[in-house]
């Protein structure tokens, strides 16, 4: 063989290699950036899945209350509505942005902002406090609201662990080749801060 046929078979055997070393390279962060955004798309359905826990628990609640405090009916009707509202916003993931974000948490914060009215009302009547259908679906409120701010702050941690995989270079050069962009933070409402005001 000549000794320019050598070369030639030498530079084609180069070229494979490094294609199939870019393509590998390539795979491996393309497959790592989906597995990330998986992880962070499951952790939102869990944060969803805390707050449909809170809304299926409401109207239990809203009955019990309403044998014993039937004069309380904007209260009543405040959580009901607050309900409604807060169960017909549906997020996709793929929409998940700042926006998107925040008129949900808006509207869960409403429902939360019912929710304690509706329990500060119960202090004005014994009977309800004392009422054991009542006093375990308060309990089981109090610990949806924990597994809430639990599955956020999880959600949270997966973002911030998605959003770091994302923009490090040079992986952010594949990342930006197929579409993925970093997550929006569940972050806490304005005025979350400060505790609220109940008035009697």
């Amino acid at each position: 063989m000549k000794k320019g046929h050598w070369i030639l078979i030498i530079v084609l055997g180069a070229i494979v290699v490094i294609a199939a070393g870019i393509y590998s390279w390539v795979k491996g962060n393309y497959n790592g950036l989906v597995e990330r955004s998986q992880e962070v798309a499951a952790q939102w359905a869990n944060v969803e899945n805390q707050y449909q826990r809170r809304a299926d628990l409401i109207p239990n609640l809203v009955a019990t209350v309403k044998g014993y405090a039937t004069h309380e009916k904007a209260t009543l009707e405040g959580v009901i509505d607050a309900r409604a509202r807060a169960t017909q916003v549906r997020i996709d993931f793929n929409d998940l942005n700042e926006e998107t974000l925040a008129k949900y948490a808006q509207v869960q914060g409403e429902l939360s902002s019912a929710l304690s009215r509706l329990m500060a009302v119960s202090e004005a009547y014994p009977d309800l406090k004392a009422n054991r259908n009542f006093t375990d679906l308060q309990t089981q409120l109090e610990g949806t609201e924990n597994r809430i701010a639990t599955e956020r702050r999880r959600y949270n941690d997966a973002v911030q662990a998605y959003n770091v995989y994302v923009q490090q270079f040079p992986r952010n050069l594949i990342a930006g080749m197929f579409g993925f962009t970093p997550k929006t933070f569940f972050a806490a409402e304005a005025g979350a801060d400060k505790a609220p005001k109940v008035e009697f």
